[in-house]
């Protein structure tokens, strides 16, 4: 581990304790990205900013701490990209379309809803994305955040950078707990993106200084980390192409 890595480990674990032993998740909370107590007002907070009202496509992680915020995206009439956990399938993201859910919103919107009613695809089949709501363990104020280590949501936006569906316009979303907004600096590597807003249940925070990759950062990648994702492994095989 160097030194970056210990520091965001470092910061994880004062956030995670922060946040269960204030009350703001619950005690299973250690380790993920936190399920924290008041989504369905980060949602709702959210969906009163104009951004939101104008985009017709939102790219989700799948975490249940993003839950209410991929519902009151389907039920906004908008096309919903959900990552498929751990990036494990050729066609990374589930497509939930609002006009051809067959469940109601709030089960399509669930891991195991997705994975029976929406299609998966490839970045190559998607539309451009509106807005991207990123999971996190903690955010500051910059923007600058950190998840809960495994590198997904990084990989995710960076795919989607490069295929040109990730651009200038769109607007990146950190829906939070108060508890996960802190002062500290968070260390960024090449591969970190930053967050246009820090979302929680009673403000919007606009952060400066908008922070994104290129693309994918290939020699931050090891080879188990290529070889388990199958869209990576496609593209190293094709000479990363």
């Amino acid at each position: 581990m160097n030194d970056i890595d210990q520091a965001k480990h470092e910061l994880r674990d004062k956030v995670w304790r922060r946040l269960i032993d204030g009350g703001g998740a619950p005690d299973d909370s250690y380790g993920k990205i936190p399920g924290f107590h008041g989504t369905e007002g980060t949602a709702e907070m959210l969906a009163g900013q104009d951004f939101w009202r104008r985009a017709t496509t939102v790219k989700a992680n799948p975490d249940w701490a993003q839950l209410a915020v991929r519902v009151r995206a389907l039920k906004d009439g908008k096309r919903v990209y959900m990552a498929v956990p751990r990036m494990a399938s050729p066609q990374p993201f589930h497509l939930l379309d609002p006009e051809n859910l067959g469940l109601p919103p709030e089960e399509a919107a669930e891991k195991k809803g997705a994975a029976q009613v929406a299609r998966r695809i490839g970045v190559e089949s998607m539309e451009p994305v509106d807005v991207v709501v990123c999971g996190s363990v903690a955010v500051n104020r910059s923007g600058a955040r950190i998840g809960k280590g495994a590198g997904y949501s990084d990989l995710e936006v960076a795919l989607l950078i490069e295929a040109g569906l990730v651009t200038e316009r769109t607007v990146i979303v950190a829906p939070v707990h108060p508890l996960q907004v802190i002062e500290e600096d968070i260390p960024e590597t090449e591969h970190d993106f930053s967050v246009d807003y820090i979302v929680t249940p009673g403000e919007v925070i606009p952060c400066p200084g908008r922070r994104r990759p290129r693309g994918i950062v290939w020699g931050d990648l090891t080879a188990d980390k290529i070889a388990a994702i199958p869209v990576l492994a496609q593209r190293e095989r094709r000479g990363r192409a």
